[in-house]
């Protein structure tokens, strides 16, 4: 039974002891704090709204906080601190797993990639860089369509059964196969570009890409071009199969305030301290439901429609607010709003995430309510 199995992810069981120490038992490439570490200034602490209104109903926000077993709240206005809280094996200078907060970092690296001409355009196909099998999944789609999961790619992404593709993808952190011949040998399903279908192999093949373009590995291209320049302050860590690729679909780890800075270059529209960091039209793209496919409602997570939209790897919720969010399973989130100035980071175990695959364990369309009753505070 490989590390991963032995946790009982999606079983119920509790996972608060198990989600700071995965980096501590499973092989790592490590990221070095930045040479000029930033450090989030305190502004005046405000308190969390007693109450959030989901679903017609109103909930208390420290109920929602304690059932999906929250481990950090930070709550950031204008590049100030505003709200922190830790709970259980959380902590200021605990590094949390991601899982697929990921996604949307490796994105920025990816538009990172293409500024620095590793990549000519997002329109190339994905197989002129890494390597597949001819008339696989990859072969012959868009980077783009790659992005945002659309790339026609056969899957399941059902976290309760033991015998879906993401099921067999997260068991290669058990040392059976690599992440590149899983992605290699993937089969297509439809045409690519027409249908959006939540996808993890969609973002170990971006991990492929930054490899394979960059000839560095993802640890390395992102200590340069993402923890020097965002300053981060603590180490990061990403998990490795045994050949040494990084889980790009979710093995980052990393402390809140680190998550928070992604939120913040977003939210600043790839702006960091007065440099570029990533492109603005990078991040527009992003964060944009560009085809009618991509609309909330409209991406499909297993068998169900999920109601938000999708854009580079990050999350667009329903509404006109221009929100964004990267989403993690068992409730990581890195949620922004522009119009508010607001960048909120919640890292958490709910144990019942997974258990099955709705809204009423998984809890993460009640996950946005709770977040915008906090950021609300701020109108």
């Amino acid at each position: 039974m490989s590390a991963m199995e032995k946790l009982g992810l999606f079983s119920g069981v509790p996972q608060h002891e198990n989600f700071p120490y995965l980096k501590d038992f499973l092989p790592t490439g490590k990221l070095s704090p930045s040479a000029t570490p930033f450090v989030f200034p305190e502004g005046k602490t405000v308190a969390l709204p007693d109450t959030y209104l989901y679903n017609g109903e109103t909930r208390s926000v420290e109920s929602f906080f304690e059932e999906t077993d929250t481990a950090a709240l930070l709550v950031i206005k204008d590049g100030s601190i505003r709200y922190e809280q830790y709970a259980l094996t959380g902590g200021r200078d605990v590094q949390w797993i991601s899982f697929s907060v990921a996604k949307s970092f490796v994105s920025a690296l990816v538009g990172i990639a293409v500024d620095d001409r590793f990549i000519s355009s997002v329109n190339d196909p994905i197989s002129d860089y890494i390597t597949v099998n001819p008339s696989s999944a990859y072969d012959g789609v868009s980077i783009k369509d790659v992005l945002q999961m659309s790339s026609g790619a056969c899957w399941n992404e059902a976290y309760d059964d033991p015998d879906s593709d993401i099921s067999h993808l997260g068991s290669i952190m058990g040392g059976s196969g690599s992440f590149d011949a899983f992605i290699a040998g993937m089969a297509r399903e439809n045409e690519p570009g027409t249908l959006c279908r939540y996808n993890s192999g969609n973002a170990q093949a971006l991990g492929a890409l930054l490899v394979r373009a960059t000839n560095r590995s993802i640890t390395d291209y992102m200590q340069e071009k993402l923890f020097e320049p965002l300053g981060m302050a603590s180490n990061g860590y990403w998990l490795l199969d045994s050949f040494g690729m990084e889980m790009a679909f979710a093995g980052l780890n990393l402390t809140a305030h680190d998550f928070a800075k992604l939120g913040e270059l977003y939210r600043n529209n790839g702006a960091w301290q007065g440099k570029q960091i990533v492109s603005e039209d990078w991040v527009k793209s992003s964060v944009t439901a560009e085809q009618a496919h991509l609309l909330p409602g409209e991406p499909i997570i297993a068998d169900r429609r999920f109601p938000m939209g999708y854009g580079y790897q990050w999350w667009i919720p329903d509404g006109d607010r221009g929100e964004f969010c990267a989403i993690g399973v068992y409730n990581q989130f890195v949620y922004v709003d522009p119009s508010r100035g607001v960048v909120i980071v919640k890292l958490s175990s709910n144990r019942s995430y997974g258990t099955t695959m709705t809204e009423e364990t998984n809890r993460e369309i009640e996950t946005i309510a709770f977040l915008r009753a906090i950021a609300a505070q701020f109108d």
